[in-house]
């Protein structure tokens, strides 16, 4: 049997804290795709490491 690599996942509130964004906002990532996602029941979970890369990318130029 394979083994599974240790990915940690968070809450879409676990999300939104770490980014200091609201809830809704990482909603809104999660569904465009800028933010990837795994849905267990009705609820996201959110791969730590998307968290990081996504904290760490420049923020794009509006207007």
């Amino acid at each position: 049997m394979a083994e599974l690599p240790d990915v940690r996942f968070l809450t879409v509130a676990e999300v939104a804290e770490l980014m200091r964004v609201s809830k809704m906002t990482v909603y809104r990532l999660v569904h465009s795709g800028e933010l990837p996602a795994v849905r267990f029941g009705r609820s996201y979970r959110v791969p730590e490491t998307a968290v990081t890369q996504a904290l760490q990318r420049p923020i794009a130029d509006v207007g």
